[in-house]
């Protein structure tokens, strides 16, 4: 006998029962070889091939009361997370104070008390808003990593940049939640992080790179800069930018490792030459030790266009 094909909105990733039954599948149709139970009352069609939000759909649609908080929230977001935390795979999910604790398999639960505005939707998934999550992240992450995860969010680039982008949400936002919640575990750091967070660092290695200057005390670069040929238009785009002097910081990751993104990298820096400036290229081995390469990079290539440390 041929099975009943499951409601369009059930196919996607993972539901619970409870949806299931809202939609009139019966339960026997929810036991059937081609749905794959991973916890108890959540199931996933086996090709759905569900990954992100999709996949925690179903662990915030048990009840009416559970979101997705923590680092899952994160992941959702897109928020970069150290290697130490990436490993951290279980599902953390919470409850407003007065509901019981959420207790399944792989699932770390939470009793949170959340102000209005500080949960919401994201692709189905009830979880907590960019701002809260980066808050809620302030209690496990350092103050470097959770500066990366606060530039994630404000990161935003102009119509002038190859690939404009908009903030998932602003330093504003997140100096208000912080003002919000004055004796949250990890507001320190959060206090601490909201000083360095800079709207136009595109990952996390950008990001270390730039505090790591700072922390050298070295000028802080300028994000966001876009450099122009001698017709005004827009032909440069630096990680980081020291204008007065000419300077360009390049960030070269994975992507850099390929023959064609390496004949462009090779045509930015001779662009970059016969605009008068100076590109220095960063590697991920740059940003590494206590005392990081970048930092003598930077240093030589200033000093070498006139500046004087103070």
């Amino acid at each position: 006998m041929r099975r009943k094909e499951l409601p369009e909105h059930l196919t996607s990733g993972s539901f619970s029962v409870r949806a299931s039954d809202k939609a009139g599948v019966t339960r026997s149709r929810t036991h059937a070889r081609d749905l794959v139970l991973v916890s108890r009352g959540i199931r996933v069609p086996a090709s759905s091939g569900a990954s992100g939000a999709s996949a925690l759909r179903a662990y915030t649609d048990l009840d009416d009361t559970s979101v997705l908080v923590s680092l899952s929230a994160a992941r959702v977001w897109g928020i970069p997370l150290p290697g130490h935390r990436m490993g951290d795979w279980r599902i953390h999910i919470a409850r407003r104070r007065g509901f019981s604790v959420p207790r399944r398999v792989n699932v770390v639960g939470h009793l949170l008390t959340f102000l209005p505005g500080e949960t919401t939707e994201y692709d189905g998934v009830k979880l907590t808003s960019p701002a809260r999550t980066w808050l809620d992240l302030a209690a496990l992450l350092s103050v470097e990593d959770l500066v990366a995860a606060g530039d994630h969010l404000v990161c935003s680039h102009g119509a002038e940049f190859p690939v404009p982008k908009t903030a998932v949400c602003t330093p504003g936002e997140l100096a208000a939640m912080v003002n919000r919640h004055p004796g949250m575990r990890g507001v320190r750091a959060a206090r601490a992080a909201l000083d360095l967070i800079r709207v136009g660092a595109d990952s996390a290695p950008e990001t270390r790179m730039r505090l790591a200057l700072v922390n050298a005390n070295l000028p802080e670069p300028e994000l966001n800069h876009v450099v122009r040929n001698n017709l005004g238009q827009a032909v440069l785009w630096p990680d980081g930018a020291y204008r007065e002097f000419k300077v360009s910081l390049q960030y070269d990751g994975q992507h850099h490792a390929g023959t064609e993104q390496h004949v462009r990298d090779i045509e930015r820096q001779e662009r970059s030459l016969s605009l008068g400036w100076l590109e220095v290229r960063i590697s991920k081995r740059d940003l590494e030790g206590e005392r990081p390469a970048v930092v003598h990079k930077v240093r030589r290539a200033l000093v070498s266009r006139g500046w004087s440390p103070k």
